[in-house]
């Protein structure tokens, strides 16, 4: 099982599905007892009949933590329960991990027993944050793999999907009030290709237009598809950095110093003019219309703001930020910025949302209701929760998907680095610089897909499979339980899951 339950009690037997299995639920849990019915009936050819009482049981019998749950497999009857339907849910996700790996395919396989070992387990998840970040600024993804990633974030018990929605090279969400951000920020003319480089000259291009973004409706499907999995989706609007598309749409939001004949950035890397957003009241309504649309949208207690590799230049060059930074009484361009989130802290607020945004935001003075995502190491995240901050740790090593997985050579072109799934499963998101209380303010941890150089959703599988399975047990099983022998050992068995699910995984190396 991946990930590993927090206890294991093995027993003697096992139960065996057959025509005349059926699943018992309360009408209050009907819909997981489908859910369970559906993800079973594929493989099997099986009815599965749903009934008031049956072979298998879901049931809401516990106290306690919401994604805790027990299952118990005796060779007549499976009982699942747990304190809401959240851990029930969980609970179901361990049940079919005891079957077959063939139990994940979508047509009926011949000639397997469809056994699953008597056991009993107790399980509850160590970190309450567990997450997958995916950018689909720079390469867009079809929602249909987006629905295909979210089946798989919850297969392995994860529970927050950041949807890096904003950024220079593309704008990917419908937002009815400012139409011009789909027209023309979801299209670039063309894309950077080849290794990385900061030379001008060196760079190459893919030679043909790219683009594409999420209706309202789509989002609205993706979060509802989501919510039946018990994902939270945490929606990204970059500011006040990272804003090429949105400035290209409508140049009088941006810095007087940039222009007004601006394009979706084409390659990759932080732009020195035309990213950031001016700091006049325009701005702020601007941005404000915008994240109103997105909180109608999605239901999440956080909205993340990105915040992060603001190019400060463009204020310095500005009469009109320079003159903003005079008024305010502040000390320079990092106090702006400053004051810049902390405006969209407590606009958030005041509509009962939290802001979370990455490390940078802790430049100039953190505000005060700011969670903090820290990605430029731990340090970033030490000091926020040293300062009573709640942190999300996302450290480039070894969170950072978009790193190569191996020193081989043939591995496909990425950003640079080396993250491989050993570093990956030994990685430990509580800083030993924390004191107990102050780990407390560790949410979790997440990882992270950056898509430069991520073409499509099957490149995207490629450089999150295996790896996104070993994260999600660094973040559920209790750390005592944690051993990378026995990890690499069920690992083997469950590549053979992924790959029923049709997924792209990276082959595991034979050491």
């Amino acid at each position: 099982m991946i990930p590993l339950p927090a206890t294991v009690e093995p027993r003697n037997g096992v139960f065996a599905l057959s025509p005349n299995t059926t699943i018992g639920a309360a009408p209050e849990l009907r819909q997981l007892a489908e859910y369970l019915r559906d993800s079973l009936r594929p493989a099997t050819g099986l009815p599965l009949a749903i009934a008031p009482r049956g072979d298998i049981t879901l049931a809401i019998d516990g106290r306690g933590n919401d994604e805790a749950y027990t299952l118990r497999v005796t060779g007549d009857a499976v009982h699942i329960g747990a304190a809401s339907a959240h851990g029930v849910f969980h609970g179901v996700q361990t049940f079919r991990q005891l079957l077959p790996s063939a139990i994940y395919r979508r047509a009926a396989v011949p000639n397997v027993k469809w056994e699953a070992r008597c056991v009993e387990i107790a399980d509850t998840p160590r970190f309450g944050w567990r997450g997958l970040h995916l950018d689909v600024s720079r390469h867009f993804i079809p929602k249909e793999a987006i629905l295909k990633h979210l089946d798989l974030l919850a297969m392995h018990k994860l529970n927050v999907f950041h949807w890096h929605l904003t950024d220079d090279q593309g704008w990917r969400i419908e937002i009815k009030r400012y139409p011009k951000l789909t027209e023309k920020g979801a299209w670039r003319s063309d894309t950077m290709v080849g290794a990385p480089t900061r030379d001008p000259a060196k760079r190459r291009f893919e030679g043909k237009p790219h683009g594409g973004f999420y209706t309202q409706d789509d989002v609205r499907e993706v979060v509802r598809y989501a919510a039946d999995r018990f994902i939270t989706v945490l929606p990204e609007i970059e500011l006040p950095g990272h804003a090429r598309a949105a400035i290209a749409s409508y140049p009088e939001f941006g810095n007087d110093v940039a222009g007004t004949d601006l394009d979706v950035g084409t390659w990759w890397g932080i732009y020195d003019k035309g990213a950031v957003f001016g700091v006049d009241d325009r701005v702020f309504a601007f941005l404000e219309n915008i994240l109103a649309e997105v909180l109608d949208l999605f239901p999440s207690k956080f909205i993340h703001i990105g915040g992060d590799e603001v190019r400060k230049n463009e204020w310095r060059e500005s009469a009109a930020a320079q003159a903003k930074i005079k008024s305010l009484g502040l000390k320079d361009e990092d106090e702006l910025q400053s004051w810049f989130v902390r405006h969209f802290d407590d606009w958030l607020a005041k509509h009962g949302r939290r802001l979370v945004g990455w490390d940078e935001i802790l430049e100039g003075g953190l505000a005060p209701g700011a969670t903090v995502m820290s990605w430029r190491g731990e340090e970033g995240g030490i000091a926020a929760a040293k300062a009573g901050h709640d942190v999300v740790m996302a450290p480039q090593k070894p969170t950072y998907f978009d790193h190569y997985q191996s020193k081989d050579p043939k591995e496909p072109q990425a950003i640079g680095g080396h993250n491989s799934l050993a570093d990956v499963y030994a990685y430990e998101p509580v800083p030993a610089a924390l004191s107990a209380d102050e780990s407390r303010h560790v949410l979790g941890a997440q990882a992270q897909l950056w898509t430069e150089w991520m073409p499509d959703a099957r490149h995207v599988e490629y450089m999150t499979w295996p790896r996104l399975a070993a994260m999600a047990e660094v973040l559920w099983s209790p750390k005592s339980r944690r051993d990378p022998a026995d990890f690499m050992r069920r690992m083997r068995e469950h590549v053979e899951r992924l790959r029923a699910l049709d997924v792209n995984f990276r082959p595991l190396d034979p050491e």
